[in-house]
């Protein structure tokens, strides 16, 4: 079953007000999107991150011409080969080359990874907190009220952007808006040193609905990490850029996180994204994965959840939460899943079992100018 044809779709999108994080502002949102086919006419989707000028060039010099002719069902060794040249388009080659092999057995993405052990996932509604309105507070608590009235029950907002004073009256505001009806998640995006994070630990330690503090120091400060989770009252989340299991790794031998975080976007392939999982699981910590940068990356991440044991008894909820992102995105809507009170159903048909909305695609299809 060879490859026969590889169409590609860049989508942009210019934001009509910028928002962000500790990174600062995000004055537009893009996606790359391509549809792989075989000579017998199965399809299957795959979805990069990336600026979109290097992955056009990338995938029509060299991605493209290298994986015509080939076998479709041969997937880890040609992820394997264009990982060598940039991993986030191996990341998306290897969720295409999963469904074409899921759909050539008659499968779901699920059956073909063994069957799932639920139905449906929980997902948190993912802020971008900051905006360059002079009320940046309000506006973000205005954004929260909206996601928790629509059914919610969790959320992640940013700090790490403003001075410790103005992130820590934002958070006050959010805990008096939520009156302890809805967990949250604080997301520094590495932003500061050990002393700072201490501060925030002292800060959230008279919350008890504090779900995890995401990444507050860069990731490769391991012995910090280490201290940190020593003394912190709440759980230490990330990893959501690192490529693969190998470099998790330090992370889970010298316990320096709770939570791991991978990216099926990513990293180098949804089978090693899954690896990370799995490990995970084997160190005896929960994982919950990143997702920000991508809709169809949200689906798999979904349905690797779904197939996940559940991290431990004695805990209430089944399965650790996917991210879902809620800020102005067009693209959320290129798949038809919908989050309802706070939870994602599985989709059970053949493939990814859902079609993606080609007006979209073709609605915002970038049109090559430089941004």
């Amino acid at each position: 079953m060879k490859i026969a044809r590889i169409d590609t779709f860049p989508l942009f999108y210019p934001l009509k007000k910028p928002y962000g994080d500790a990174n600062g502002y995000k004055h537009y949102r893009s996606c790359f999107l391509f549809r792989i086919t075989t000579q017998s006419g199965i399809i299957g989707w795959g979805e990069c991150a990336d600026w979109l000028p290097a992955l056009t060039r990338g995938f029509e010099d060299r991605i493209i011409p290298f994986l015509i002719g080939k076998q479709a069902l041969n997937r880890l060794p040609l992820v394997n080969h264009i990982k060598q040249w940039h991993q986030r388009a191996a990341a998306g080659v290897s969720m295409a080359l999963t469904e074409i092999a899921a759909t050539y057995a008659g499968l779901s993405i699920c059956d073909l990874w063994g069957g799932s052990w639920r139905n449906s996932v929980p997902v948190y509604a993912s802020f971008q907190s900051y905006s360059d309105q002079e009320d940046w507070v309000q506006h973000s608590l205005d954004l929260v009220k909206k996601a928790v009235n629509s059914g919610f029950d969790q959320v992640k907002v940013k700090v790490g952007g403003r001075t410790c004073k103005e992130d820590q009256t934002h958070i006050h505001g959010i805990q008096d808006l939520l009156a302890g009806s809805c967990d949250v998640i604080l997301d520094a995006n590495q932003s500061y040193d050990f002393a700072t994070t201490c501060k925030w630990g002292r800060f959230i330690s008279k919350w008890d609905n504090i779900l995890w503090f995401e990444e507050p120091l860069p990731m490769n400060r391991v012995g910090d990490y280490k201290m940190l989770r020593s003394s912190l009252s709440v759980p230490i989340a990330g990893g959501e850029n690192l490529k693969n299991t190998e470099e998790f790794l330090p992370l889970l031998r010298e316990g320096a996180v709770d939570i791991t975080q991978p990216d099926p976007a990513h990293v180098v392939g949804i089978d090693e994204y899954r690896h990370t999982l799995f490990i995970s699981r084997q160190f005896g910590l929960r994982t919950s994965p990143h997702t920000f940068d991508g809709a169809l990356s949200r689906v798999y991440a979904l349905f690797a959840q779904a197939c996940l044991p559940r991290w431990s008894k004695m805990q209430k909820q089944d399965i650790e939460p996917v991210e879902w992102d809620v800020m102005d995105n067009p693209f959320t809507s290129i798949t038809p899943i919908q989050a309802t009170a706070g939870k994602v159903s599985i989709p059970t048909g053949v493939g990814i079992g859902m079609e993606l909305d080609e007006q979209i695609l073709n609605h915002y299809r970038w049109d090559g100018s430089l941004y």
